[in-house]
């Protein structure tokens, strides 16, 4: 057990003091990161925010962009997922939207929302290799063949719904058009090529999903293992909130839910307004 501080009468009180660089508070002033919350309000996005929050700095255009699009392309996923189940299970109850939301963030786990992280750690292996010398052939088959000799599925790939994942091709688009790709993504796409071989067959390739493109997007962008796995988290609490919103608006109490029951009634598909890129 770590002892805990005994102190120095002799120190001044600001070197005792536990230490923040995150968000500075006075009366009638807050600074993140050094700028001002007020002048942020209106001139920078919502991604711009949390990337200033998370990495310290306001993101450049290209990576304003593609942070934008990875927290779109996670907002909902329908109500068969997990954490949208959970969410709606608590709704059901009566209990107040927050505690549905939360118990949805709680659903959360390894193979639900996990698979991000997972990715870029085994991104970063491959790419250890690399490196040190290894062509990107060679250095995916050996996180490939080796993941799968433990007798794990490859994180970043395949989806239970999706044959081709357009989530998952329009942000590997956007990074190439942004000039954001690099070498996470590149080692990506080549382990997408090693997998199908393994797996399938080149003409039927097990297809890179849209939590590999955020693991390899965040990688080449430089962001933390813990925060691309938080952009999903974040980017789905607006999908939660609107199906627990829902449950109680249009459903009866406790009922017993089956999303195979579900039927979509909303708008069909439209084009997004003139203006709109």
């Amino acid at each position: 057990m770590r002892p805990r501080p005994t102190g120095n009468p002799a120190t001044s009180k600001s070197d005792e003091a536990w230490r923040t660089s995150i968000t500075h508070i006075e009366p009638n002033r807050i600074l993140v990161r050094g700028y001002a919350l007020d002048e942020l309000m209106g001139r920078v996005s919502f991604g711009d925010a949390i990337y200033l929050l998370l990495q310290g700095e306001l993101p450049p255009p290209a990576i304003s962009r593609i942070i934008t699009a990875i927290l779109v392309s996670s907002v909902d996923h329908g109500a068969m997922p997990p954490s949208t189940l959970v969410a709606r299970n608590v709704a059901t109850t009566g209990a107040p939207l927050r505690a549905a939301v939360a118990a949805g963030v709680l659903g959360f786990g390894a193979y639900h929302g996990g698979d991000v992280e997972a990715c870029m750690e085994v991104l970063d292996q491959g790419l250890d290799l690399v490196r040190a010398g290894t062509p990107y052939t060679e250095a995916a088959e050996t996180v490939v063949h080796g993941t799968l000799a433990e007798g794990k599925r490859v994180p970043g790939f395949g989806h239970r719904l999706h044959t081709r994942d357009p989530r998952a091709n329009k942000l590997l688009q956007m990074s190439y058009e942004l000039d954001v790709e690099g070498e996470h993504v590149r080692l990506l796409r080549v382990m997408e090529r090693v997998l199908g071989k393994a797996k399938r067959t080149e003409a039927d390739p097990i297809p890179i999903n849209v939590d590999g493109a955020i693991a390899a997007i965040c990688g080449d962008i430089g962001m933390d293992h813990e925060f691309g796995a938080a952009l999903f988290i974040i980017s789905r609490v607006p999908g939660l909130i609107a199906h627990a919103h829902e449950e109680r608006l249009r459903e009866r109490p406790m009922r017993q839910i089956d999303p195979k029951d579900a039927v979509y009634d909303g708008p069909g598909e439209r084009r997004l307004p003139e203006g709109r890129k």
